[in-house]
């Protein structure tokens, strides 16, 4: 079956290397995408996971693996991608790394078309309006595991009104990302003490300090403005607590000192400043351990050469 003229022919490729750039580090070091990430993504990331996807698909800067293609596809499917959505469909309308299903392609194309898009329309005229029933991945995802009740008391518990205010938009936002918000919490007492303004001499900017670098890397178009900023905080604490298989120090560190000095010393970096921000963020969450989702980025290569001991 031939695939409709789609503008990702267009468009496409300068998305795909663009995943590929960013997702370098985790390509280099050969780690496999899990089969279905815990978490939900937001549509900041949508974008890049429909080219990665992409590149599996073809095998473009990456090996050809189908299976890693459906599988991130349906992440940017259920956080509502439409491309995703449409490729995914015509996937299953040729048997495309699938055993060919036209009612479960025909559900695809429908979400994407619901959305406006005029090619899914035009591929439901081709496979029909039958429906099909989802698979699996395309199912609610589960949540990441609570922690454990962390020991109290909670810092966080008795905040003054302009702090509460931050405090209850992380605690509506960071379950999304898949972090407790006392650690979001945690981070932004120790970086900016809840000052939505606040500007470091190095140019770390708003509640949760981003570097430009880092917030360009998070796709953030206003450090200063607090939800923007959190967003982009939050996404880089996942991808941290990924890369480090929930290690609360280490991903506390890189977020300090950045991951290569967390690498080049196999674990916190000998820096005054950075072993106390360590020492504080731990404090304030209460949890040397986070679960993280390994589907985000494959974990660091000195996890299987430090003992991974903190400090």
């Amino acid at each position: 079956m031939e695939r409709c003229e789609h503008p990702r022919s267009r468009v496409g490729r300068r998305l795909k290397l663009a995943a590929v750039a960013a997702t370098g580090l985790a390509l280099a070091h050969g780690g496999a995408w899990a089969q279905a990430p815990l978490i939900d993504t937001t549509g900041d990331v949508s974008a890049e996971l429909l080219a990665r996807a992409t590149a599996y698909e073809h095998g473009e800067g990456v090996p050809k693996d189908p299976q890693k293609a459906i599988d991130l596809y349906c992440v940017a499917a259920r956080a509502g991608n439409a491309d995703a959505q449409y490729n995914l469909g015509w996937m299953y309308a040729n048997g495309r790394g699938v055993t060919r299903d036209d009612a479960v392609a025909a559900s695809f194309f429908a979400l994407a078309a619901e959305q406006g898009n005029a090619y899914a329309r035009r591929m439901l005229d081709q496979v029909g309006e039958a429906r099909g029933v989802l698979p699996e991945c395309m199912n609610a995802p589960e949540r990441v595991p609570s922690l454990p009740a962390l020991e109290e008391p909670n810092p966080f518990a008795d905040l003054p009104p302009h702090q509460q205010r931050i405090a209850d938009m992380v605690m509506r936002i960071a379950p999304s990302y898949g972090i407790d918000p006392r650690l979001a919490l945690a981070v932004i007492a120790v970086e900016s003490n809840f000052e939505p303004k606040a500007r470091s001499v190095k140019d770390a900017r708003g509640l949760m300090q981003l570097i430009p670098q880092t917030a360009a890397r998070f796709r953030v178009k206003n450090p200063f403005d607090a939800t923007d900023n959190v967003r982009g905080g939050l996404a880089y604490l996942r991808w941290l607590l990924a890369y480090y298989e929930g290690r609360v120090a280490f991903a506390a560190a890189a977020y300090n000192a950045g991951e290569a000095a967390v690498d080049r010393y196999g674990g916190v970096p000998p820096y005054p400043e950075t072993r106390d921000y360590v020492k504080r963020v731990q404090r304030y969450f209460g949890s040397e351990i986070h679960p993280f989702d390994a589907g985000v980025v494959a974990p660091s290569p000195m996890l299987s050469t430090t003992d991974s001991r903190p400090m």
